[in-house]
C-alpha cells in the first residue's frame, strides 16, 4: 500500500509539471479545461456549415459574409455576459448556473439547424444562438482563469492560459479530420445533429467548479453592482497605457482579410473535398499545439513588442506563398495543390499561436478583481470586433476587384493586398510595451470602487469566433497573424 501511494504521487507530480505546467490537477482544474476542450470539439461542425451555407442554401460571398457578421455578434457583445455574470448572480452563484444554461441553448440550438433550418434568415437567427451559447460559455471559464492566473508566481505566469488554449487546441485536434470525413459519408444536417451532444458536457462538468455561495444580505451596497462595475471599467480605460495598445492592436487585426475567397477558391476552383479540408483542419490543430509548447518552452519570456512586430512581418511575408496557389505556380514547380496546402497552413497557424499565446497573459494581467469576467471580455469584444472589421473590408475588397464563386482571375491581386496591409500598423509599434508584458504591469491592488492604474496593456485573440462558424471565417486568425 506504502509503495502504491508513493507511485500514485509520483505519478501525480509528473502529470503536474510535464502536462499541467506546475498547476494541481484537481477536478476544479479538469471542469475548466473540459469545457476549453467541448469548444475545440465544437469545429466537428465548422466544415459542415460552411458547406450548408454555400451548397444547402446557395449563398453567394457577399451574403455568406452578411450572414456572417451577423452571427460573430455575441463575441463582439462579451462584455454584456461579464456584466450580468459578475453583477446578477443566479441563486448566489456568478459562474455554474451561467454554464449549465449555456451548455443547454447550445443543444438546442445545433438541434435547431439540424431540423428548422431551410432559408437564410432561418439560418441567421440559429447560428447566432450556437454562436451566443458559445460565447457565454468562454466569458465564464475566461474569467475563471483570469481569478487564477492572478495567484501566478513569474515562474508560472501563462501556464493557466496556455493549458486553456492547450485544451481547445486538442479538442479541435480530435475532431479535425472527423470534421470532414463525416461530411463526406453523412449530411450537414447529421453532422449537427452529433454535435448537438456536445453542448451538454459543459452543463454536466459545471457542477464540479468550486465557488462559494454569495451571501447578498452580508454585502454592503453603495451602488448597483453593475454600475460599479462600469465605474471601474471606464476609470481603467482612461488610462493611457491601456488604451494605447488596445488601439494598436484594433488597427492590426483589422486589415482586410482574403479568408472568405480562398474559401471558395479552394472548393469551387481546386476542387478540395470535405475529407481533404478535414485534414487541413487537423493540420492547423496539430500545429496550435507546437505554437503553444514552443510559446510556453522558449519564448514566454521574449519582450511582447518583440514577438508582435516579428511574427507580423514573418507572417506577411509566408503569406505571400499563397500567391504560388493562386496563380498555380506551385503546379509547375511540381507541387501538388494538396500538399501545398498543408505545408503553408501548418507554418502560418504556428506562428499566428506563438503571436497570440503572451497576449493572453497580457490581458489576464489587466483585470482587477471584482469585474474580471467583465474587462477581459470588453477586451477579447474589442478584438472581435477588429476582427469583423477584418472581414467587412475584406468583402469589400473582394467585391471591388470582382471575385466571386467562379471567377478567380484578380484573386492574386486580392491576396497582395491583404496581406501587405498587415505591415501598416508596425511604425507604431511604440504604443506597445517595450519589455516583458509581464513586468511592465503594475499591481492589480486597489481600493474599493477604483481601477489600478497599469503600465501598459493590450489584448489580441487568435479564433476567438466560435469554431461553428463558416470555415474562411475561423481560418483568418491564421492567416492575419
Amino acid at each position: 500500500m506504502i509503495a502504491n501511494s508513493f507511485e500514485w504521487k509520483g505519478f501525480k507530480k509528473l502529470i503536474q509539471a510535464k502536462i499541467l505546467f506546475g498547476n494541481e490537477p484537481t477536478s476544479e482544474l479538469f471542469a475548466i479545461l473540459t469545457v476549453y476542450f467541448v469548444q475545440g470539439i465544437l469545429g466537428l461542425a465548422r466544415l459542415a456549415v460552411s458547406f450548408f451555407l454555400k451548397d444547402d442554401l446557395g449563398l453567394t460571398p457577399a451574403e455568406v459574409a452578411a450572414l456572417t457578421g451577423i452571427t460573430a455578434l455575441p463575441w463582439i457583445i462579451k462584455p454584456l455576459f461579464g456584466l450580468v455574470s459578475d453583477g446578477l448572480p443566479i441563486l448566489g452563484y456568478r459562474r455554474r448556473p451561467y454554464l449549465v444554461l449555456s451548455g443547454l441553448l447550445g443543444t438546442a440550438s445545433w438541434l435547431a439547424l439540424a431540423t428548422l433550418v431551410n432559408d437564410a434568415l432561418t439560418a441567421t437567427l440559429v447560428i447566432l444562438l450556437t454562436s451566443l451559447s458559445v460565447a457565454i460559455s468562454d466569458v465564464i471559464v475566461d474569467s475563471l482563469i483570469v481569478e487564477r492566473a492572478r495567484e501566478e508566481s513569474l515562474t508560472q505566469s501563462g501556464s493557466l492560459q496556455s493549458l486553456s488554449w492547450g485544451a481547445s487546441a486538442l479538442g479541435g485536434l480530435l475532431t479535425a479530420y472527423f470534421s470532414g470525413l463525416l461530411l463526406q459519408h453523412l449530411s450537414s444536417n447529421q453532422v449537427f445533429m452529433i454535435t448537438a451532444t456536445f453542448p451538454l458536457i459543459i452543463s454536466a462538468v459545471a457542477w464540479v467548479i468550486a465557488e462559494d455561495k454569495i451571501d447578498q444580505d452580508n454585502v454592503e451596497v453603495k451602488e448597483s453592482p453593475v454600475k460599479g462595475q462600469i465605474k471601474q471599467l471606464w476609470v481603467a480605460l482612461k488610462q493611457k497605457p491601456v488604451w494605447l495598445p488596445i488601439a494598436f492592436l484594433f488597427v492590426w487585426q483589422a486589415t482586410p482579410t482574403a479568408d472568405s475567397a480562398f474559401f471558395f477558391f479552394s472548393t469551387n476552383e481546386l476542387g478540395f473535398e470535405p475529407e481533404f479540408l478535414g485534414r487541413v483542419r487537423l493540420v492547423t490543430s496539430f500545429a496550435s499545439l507546437v505554437g503553444i509548447f514552443l510559446f510556453q518552452r522558449y519564448l514566454k519570456t521574449v519582450p511582447f513588442r518583440k514577438i508582435l512586430g516579428w511574427s507580423t512581418v514573418i507572417a506577411a511575408v509566408l503569406g505571400m506563398t499563397t500567391l504560388l496557389l493562386v496563380t498555380h505556380t506551385n503546379r509547375a514547380l511540381g507541387i501538388d495543390d494538396h500538399w501545398f496546402s498543408l505545408g503553408d497552413s501548418l507554418i502560418l497557424t504556428v506562428v499566428g499561436q506563438i503571436t497570440w499565446m503572451p497576449v493572453l497573459v497580457l490581458s489576464a494581467r489587466l483585470c482587477p478583481k471584482g469585474v474580471e469576467a467583465t474587462l477581459f471580455a470588453l477586451l477579447m469584444s474589442i478584438w472581435n470586433l477588429s476582427g469583423l472589421l477584418s472581414h467587412e473590408f475584406g468583402a469589400l475588397l473582394t467585391s471591388w476587384l470582382g471575385v466571386t464563386e467562379s471567377n478567380f482571375e484578380r484573386l492574386w491581386l486580392l491576396v497582395i493586398i491583404t496581406n501587405l496591409s498587415t505591415l501598416i500598423p508596425l511604425p507604431f509599434l511604440g504604443w506597445l510595451p517595450s519589455g516583458d508584458p509581464q513586468e511592465s504591469v503594475s499591481s492589480n491592488n486597489f481600493a474599493p470602487g477604483e481601477a489600478p492604474v497599469h503600465n501598459s496593456g493590450g489584448l489580441i485573440e487568435s479564433n476567438i469566433t466560435p469554431n461553428l462558424v463558416p470555415e474562411f471565417v475561423v481560418n483568418s486568425g491564421d492567416s492575419k497573424e
